[in-house]
This record gives structure tokens, C-alpha cells and sequence, in this order.
């Protein structure tokens, strides 16, 4: 999704179009105030905690590559980040087409312990000054850099404070500016905010998380034996998909009444502590992940993503690692379905959960490149054919899929709990 940036200060003409395409009716921001407001709206939800970069190209401002990376908690951490973005992002934009001709720089971070939204301007001034001078070392200008916190921005690049006061000016309210608007005409959703996403895939805590544990203690001592011994190993994946296929079915005909965290509570209702156990430990087995990727579209997508985020919450205490199986597989099934802002954000949540996962790096990837998902999907409808040649589907689906990527099925062959 690309924008338009018309500004007094010194990012000057901004022109582009929302959905990116040439023949789309294009949107001019005028103001700094528009070009925050924008924001969400190229990055799919509301960053939180985020620095974010935008590379602009071209006369007319086209809008292209962003990169979101969270804000580092230790100033003395500020340079090297600043130093790496602005490489990662220069240099992919040159990998896919071309180098930019400006950044704009966001810094989104509200107030925290009676902090002023000001005062956070301030404390990330030297910040915004860092990104400023690791662009300019690459030879690409910084057009605008904006600090967004508590509702307001700033500018760090307009000294006038006529147009930028000390203190800040507000937002546009949600879904009154002409970005929204256009943004709405155009099918574009904002899918809440960061911290609600991550919240929403978050372990669950209290006396469930303390359930939940020891159900994942009995499973690991009943089925890793099981899975390292190649006797059983094929008995346990077929237990595994078979619970996972009923467990869909329970979901498919249960549907929530809501949306949003109320829905999580629903689904979380309807798995047993046990349950889960058996299939998260079981999904650790990396070619029984392999099959559960192909419900990825049609009407196996729905259920599997909401199993898989269920799952995700219930990998608790010394068990948190095991996330990285059932956050892959949510992401997986996001960025198949067309949700690439979330899918990004969840494999994201699985490299935190286990840095060395290989389907999420490999994933990850793909998925920032801008890589068309279509080619993952066929490789898995031709797998799922040639292993299902006579096998009717499951009812919760209609099309079949099949088979995983190169690079991961020569890491499958390295054998069961070779990769985590």
C-alpha cells in the first residue's frame, strides 16, 4: 500500500496512490498531521512501541518498503539499531527495484509512568537524530522524521512553530481524515493495535497457565519418547492430525458470538487442558507441522487459525518455546489468507519464541520480501495429492494441498527434534 505526502516542511511532494496500483485514484497529504495519520494504514494496525521507516521514491513520492522494528529499551542500543534499519531497508529497496530517494521516519511510543507524551519526544529526539545521520551515511535523505505518542505528533524536521508547536498538535480522530475515508473506499482494514495482536497470542496466566503445564508435562513425558523412536513416531502424527481435524470440527461448529479477545476466550473454553498438551507436543514433530500447514485456505483456513492461536496461548511457563509451532502455522495461515500485516507480526512472535526456528525464518522472510504466497500453496496441494490420492477431505475442507519448500524438507530429512 503506497500514500501520498504533500508537506510544507522538508519532506516536500508526496504522491501516490492507496492501493499502490498506477491506475488507482491518488491521495495527496498535505501536512505532517496527514502523513502520521497514514501510518496505520501502510502498516495494516496501529504500531505501538515501534520505530518505523518508509522508503520514498520517485518525483512523485511513491511510497514503498516499510520496516518496523521495536524501540529499543537502552539508549546506548540506539546507534546500532539506527545503523541497521537504515541498511536493511536501503538494501532490500535496491534488491527489488530500486534505491529510495527519501525516508520517513516514524518514532511511536506512548507515556508511561506519568511520562509526558512531550517529554517522550524529547527523550527520542537523539533517536530520530541517529536514524537521521545512518540514512544520510547511505546516501538517502530523511524527508520527515514524525514522533507520534499520546494522541499528538511532532516533527523533528520543521522548526517553524507555527505549524509545530512545543507541545505538540492531535491526531485526526479515527476515521475522520481523507486517508480513512480512501482507505475505506479501498477494502484497507487496520486491524487494531500491536499490543493487541501480541496480546491476543499471548500465554495464558492464573490457575489455567498452572493447569495448562502440567497437562503439557504429562503429554511430554507420554509422546517425546514416542516421537524420538521411529516405531511410533508415525503413530503418534496420525493421533496428532486426527485430534487436530476433530478439534477444527469442534470449532467449525461452535463459531463465536464476537470478535476480538471475547472470541479467544471462547475458543479457549472449548479445548481441553489435555488436548492441547497432546497437540502442541505433537506439533513439535516437524513433518506432522508440515502436513498441518496444508489447512491454509477454504474452509480448513478459519478453524486451523483459530486452533492454532488457541494453542499458541496455552504454551505456558517452561513450555514457551513451543509456541514457535502453532505461532508459525497462525502466521502461515494469515499470510495465505491475505492477512500479511498480522502475518508478519505473528511469525515475528515465533522467532521471539525460538530465534532458531527454521519454517519461521524461512517464512519471515518470504513473507517481508513481498514473495507471491500462491508458490508455498501449490507445493503443499501437490504434496497433500500425492500422499492423499484416494482419500477423500476432511469436512472442513474442499481443495487439497501439498508440499512444503525446498529449503524445508531438507532440514525435514535431519529428523525429529533436529529443529525447534
Amino acid at each position: 500500500m503506497t500514500k501520498n505526502h504533500e508537506s510544507p516542511s522538508p519532506a516536500g511532494r508526496r504522491s501516490t496512490s492507496p492501493s499502490g496500483s498506477p491506475t488507482a485514484s491518488q491521495i495527496t497529504l498535505r501536512s505532517p498531521a496527514e502523513l502520521a495519520d497514514a501510518l496505520p494504514y501502510m502498516l495494516g494496525f496501529h504500531p505501538t512501541d515501534s520505530l518505523v521507516l518508509v522508503a520514498v521514491h520517485g518525483e512523485g513520492g511513491r511510497f514503498g518498503g516499510r520496516l518496523r522494528v521495536g524501540i529499543p529499551a537502552s539508549p546506548s542500543e540506539w546507534e546500532d539499531t539506527a545503523r541497521q534499519v537504515a541498511e536493511t531497508l536501503i538494501r532490500g529497496s535496491e534488491r527489488r527495484g530500486g534505491k529510495p530517494d527519501g525516508i520517513v521516519v516514524y518514532l511511536c511510543q506512548d507515556p508511561l509512568g506519568g511520562e509526558s507524551a512531550q517529554r517522550v519526544m524529547t527523550r527520542l529526539r537523539p533517536l530520530a537524530h541517529r536514524l537521521r545521520l545512518a540514512c544520510g551515511a547511505l546516501d538517502v535523505p530523511v524527508m520527515e522524521a514524525l514522533c507520534l505518542s499520546g494522541g499528538r505528533y511532532w516533527s523533528y524536521t520543521c522548526p517553524d512553530e507555527r505549524c509545530c508547536p512545543a507541545e505538540g498538535n492531535p491526531m485526526a480522530l479515527p476515521g475522520t481524515s481523507v486517508m480513512a475515508a480512501a482507505a475505506t473506499f479501498a477494502g484497507i482494514q487496520v486491524r487494531g493495535s500491536l499490543k493487541e495482536i501480541e496480546g491476543r497470542l499471548a500465554p495464558l496466566g492464573g490457575a489455567e497457565a498452572v493447569e495448562q503445564e502440567k497437562a503439557l508435562e504429562r503429554a511430554a513425558v507420554a509422546l517425546v519418547p514416542k516421537i524420538l523412536d521411529g516405531a511410533s513416531r508415525e503413530e503418534v502424527g496420525a493421533e496428532t492430525l486426527a485430534l487436530a481435524r476433530s478439534l477444527m470440527r469442534r470449532l467449525t461448529l461452535a463459531p463465536p458470538a464476537e470478535t476480538g479477545p471475547g472470541a479467544d476466550g471462547w475458543d479457549d473454553a472449548l479445548l481441553g487442558h489435555d488436548e492441547a498438551a497432546a497437540l502442541i507436543i505433537g506439533l513439535q514433530d516437524r513433518e506432522i507441522r508440515d502436513i498441518a500447514a496444508e489447512w491454509m485456505e477454504d474452509e480448513e483456513a478459519g478453524p486451523a487459525l483459530r486452533l492454532w492461536r488457541a494453542l499458541a496461548r496455552r504454551c505456558v511457563g517452561a513450555y514457551g518455546e513451543h509456541a514457535a509451532a502453532p505461532l508459525t502455522l497462525a502466521g502461515w495461515v494469515s499470510w495465505s489468507t491475505g492477512d500479511e500485516p498480522t502475518a508478519r507480526i505473528v511469525l515475528g512472535l515465533a522467532l521471539q519464541a525460538d530465534a532458531d526456528y527454521r519454517f519461521a525464518q524461512l517464512l519471515h522472510h518470504a513473507c517481508n520480501e513481498g514473495i507471491d504466497p500462491e508458490g508455498l500453496r501449490e507445493c503443499l496441494r501437490e504434496e497433500r495429492r500425492r500422499r492423499e490420492p484416494r482419500r477423500k477431505r476432511p469436512a472442513t475442507g474442499n481443495r487439497p494441498p501439498g508440499r512444503r519448500s525446498k529449503a524445508d524438507r531438507r532440514q525435514s530429512r535431519r529428523g525429529a527434534g533436529s529443529e525447534r
